[in-house]
């Protein structure tokens, strides 16, 4: 497809949760099915190897074979997709971009080299770097709360002046962050959590690559489309998605010291809408599956519109049967 213009990067984006085997191996036919259920869903757009996609373990080859099965359904579909070229080392990184290039996704997602903190001219350079490699494709800068460099407002309006990125990833702020963010509006597509969606988008914010999507993505591209036409309505849902992530899936984050990419999974394990486990690659562990039905209960009673009949995906193995 042709590479995106920041102004076409918008709304719900749904993350491709790697599926794994009690082996370790990846699940392909698990990946393409889920693949296939993201697109008849018409979300926003699909990205792969984020950080539910576990891009940091995987080997090169298996890297290649899951973006160009993104690329291969998103192009035959017309789909909007970027592939996250992600990796703690900057060499592998930019290695991929140079390798991903040719399966033309809308944009290529990027985050900052991560074993040490890097000053803003390695962060300049390193970008650029990665620019010339990518050609006529965009960026979308990754900056998870957990990066070494929490770039802030200021930050980004400083590497604009010198690579022209069509995005950027990041954990949002209060109404002060956004008013300083506002000079980047109008040529940077800003996502923030999915969860505070409703609340930055009224203060411009562009969309999300969400993680309520991983709850159910159908549902999350309802909710934003519910921000276009009824934002009241959007904000009181949005209250109860909070509610439901204080209440049942922040704990294991705060409690019991689970990492992001295993809620994520949980979550969609939780939903039901594709036949994907909870399961994490070594050494990251997995909050167990005999926890499944115990939060899906509690989110059916917070979040009922994620729970009708035409939202659980049929005869999948987590799906009310």
């Amino acid at each position: 497809m042709k590479s995106l213009t920041s102004s076409q990067i918008y709304g719900n984006w749904a993350t491709l949760l790697l599926p794994i085997n009690p082996n370790d191996s990846i699940d392909y036919k698990a990946l393409s099915d889920e693949i296939d259920i993201l697109i008849a869903y018409k979300v926003n757009g699909i990205y792969s190897n984020g950080t539910a996609g576990e891009f940091y373990n995987q080997t090169e080859q298996e890297f290649d074979h899951v973006s160009q099965l993104l690329a291969e359904k998103c192009n035959a579909a017309n789909m909007p997709f970027q592939v996250g070229c992600n990796h703690t080392s900057p060499i592998v990184s930019l290695e991929r971009v140079r390798r991903i290039k040719q399966l033309e996704p809308g944009a290529m997602q990027i985050i900052l080299p991560d074993w040490f903190p890097p000053t803003m001219p390695e962060i300049i350079d390193y970008l650029q770097r990665i620019q010339d490699a990518a050609g006529d494709i965009g960026l979308v800068l990754y900056n998870p709360p957990h990066a070494k460099v929490k770039l802030q407002p200021e930050d980004f309006c400083e590497i604009m002046k010198h690579v022209k990125l069509v995005g950027c990833k990041v954990a949002g702020g209060d109404q002060q962050w956004y008013e300083d963010m506002q000079p980047l509006f109008s040529q940077l597509s800003v996502f923030i959590p999915g969860h505070h969606l409703a609340t930055g988008y009224q203060y411009g914010a562009h969309g999300a690559y969400s993680n309520v999507a991983c709850l159910h993505p159908l549902a999350a591209q309802r909710w934003y489309d519910l921000m276009q036409c009824d934002m009241e309505k959007a904000l009181e849902l949005q209250s109860r998605i909070q509610q439901f992530m204080h209440a049942c899936i922040v704990p294991y984050i705060v409690q019991q010291g689970y990492a992001n990419q295993a809620v994520d999974k949980f979550m969609a394990a939780v939903g039901g809408w594709a036949t994907v486990s909870p399961r994490l690659r070594w050494p990251y562990k997995s909050i167990g599956e005999e926890n499944i039905e115990g939060v899906r209960h509690k989110a059916r009673e917070i979040l009922p519109e994620f729970f009708g009949k035409n939202m659980l995906a049929e005869n999948t193995e987590y799906a009310e049967k």
